[in-house]
């Protein structure tokens, strides 16, 4: 379901990024951990042809059994030509850049002891801001490393990648969906979370998505898969259900969302991102630990009509919806864990804590989020391109304090 609170809908563009939906980077974070496997992939490095930017994403997936005590992602920017796009991080705190500030070769930036995963989880690091300085295709080849003293197999740290201004046209939608480690409540429509999840207890799958194409989509096609364990606690109208429960699909013909670009209004209904989230329960008999395997999908539906942003609220009578072909496919879907907690251990609290005020990541998941918000920081971060320039080796880029 959609969050309904609207009084928090607009946000402000440093409480946006500075949260943790958007990012967990900052200054080196140094935490109990030991050795364990740590693994990358990339998201979200393909730009429509009329998009003024986009933020790609590094998903650090934890496959060992210990959390890091330090984390960090250095990409290599060195093959980009500045004079035709601007690849910067997407945070102002939080990262080091190599070379000069005319012309970066590499950027570090460090995850905050909140973005270290723990064994089975993922976080979501937005490291990357594009941005085109000219009209036209371009391509450039981007790679991403891990750098972790804790990390044990170098197989899985790096990914390569192409940054792609394309010519194609059409609504590029991402999902970002947080890992589940909280009890919840629904408190006036929306979750509210309490403590530690525990094995028979009840929490809420968040996700955040949002349009940072050039066209607008007139609704959304969402599928999800839970982990193993879990089930849903209602079922939800407009959704379709698997015989098991372990998958659905809902379609939203009416949530439209325009390109984040044009979203700058902020007294109009019209929005660029949302934030949805399912209950669940988990069953009584599962082990605690993180229960693997869940799943968000997006598709966009996209109407015939050639008044897209009036589409992008409802879709009239004598308008039928079609599938479109999203812009980038590789930000479409993201994966999440379920983490639950030992019954007594040290965490988040216990089961009669009460409820506690959605915060952090949960609050920029609330209603329509303006894209104006995402473009105006962008904007912020490309004109204020303060940064720290070091010049290191290779073999030196790694976190320190």
């Amino acid at each position: 379901m959609i969050f309904r609170n609207r009084s928090l809908a607009r946000i402000g563009a440093g409480a946006l990024l500075a949260s943790g939906a958007l990012t967990v980077l900052g200054s080196p974070a140094h935490a109990s951990g030991t050795e364990t496997d740590l693994a990358i992939e990339v998201a979200g490095t393909r730009v429509a042809a009329n998009a003024e930017g986009k933020f790609a994403f590094a998903k650090v997936t934890n496959l060992g059994k210990n959390t890091p005590s330090e984390l960090a992602v250095r990409v290599d920017v060195s093959k980009v030509d500045f004079d035709k796009v601007q690849a910067w991080p997407a945070v102002e705190d939080g990262c080091d850049m190599e070379g000069t500030d005319k012309k970066p070769t590499a950027f570090v930036c460090y995850a905050t002891e909140k973005g270290l995963p723990g064994p089975g989880e993922t976080v979501d690091l937005p490291i990357v801001l594009f941005k085109a300085e000219v009209k036209g295709t371009y391509q450039a080849p981007l790679s991403f490393k891990l750098v972790s003293k804790d990390d044990t197999n170098a197989a899985n740290d790096t990914k390569t990648a192409t940054l792609d201004l394309s010519d194609a046209s059409g609504p590029d939608l991402s999902v970002v969906a947080e890992d589940v480690k909280q009890a919840v409540k629904v408190v006036d429509g929306n979750p509210v979370y309490s403590g530690d999840l525990h094995a028979g207890g009840r929490s809420a799958l968040t996700y955040f998505i949002r349009n940072q194409g050039d066209k607008a989509a007139a609704g959304l096609k969402i599928s999800v898969k839970l982990p193993k364990g879990v089930t849903p606690t209602e079922v939800e109208p407009g959704c379709e259900y698997a015989a098991d429960k372990s998958t659905f699909t809902c379609t939203y013909a009416n949530f439209g969302l325009i390109p984040q670009d044009e979203d700058t209004n902020a007294e109009d209904k019209l929005y660029s991102a949302y934030g949805f989230y399912h209950l669940f329960d988990v069953a009584a008999d599962v082990k605690p630990g993180a229960l693997k395997g869940g799943l968000v999908s997006v598709e966009p539906i996209v109407s015939d009509s050639s008044r897209m942003r009036a589409a992008a609220v409802t879709l009239p009578e004598n308008v039928t919806g079609l599938r479109a072909t999203d812009v980038d496919a590789s930000d479409n879907s993201d994966g999440y864990a379920v983490v639950v907690a030992a019954k007594g251990g040290a965490g988040g609290g216990g089961d009669d804590d009460g409820g506690l005020p959605v915060t952090g990541a949960q609050t920029t998941l609330i209603g329509g989020v303006g894209g104006a918000v995402l473009v105006a920081g962008a904007v912020m971060f490309m004109v204020a391109r303060r940064r720290r320039v070091v010049l290191v080796t290779p073999g030196d880029e790694k976190p320190t304090a």
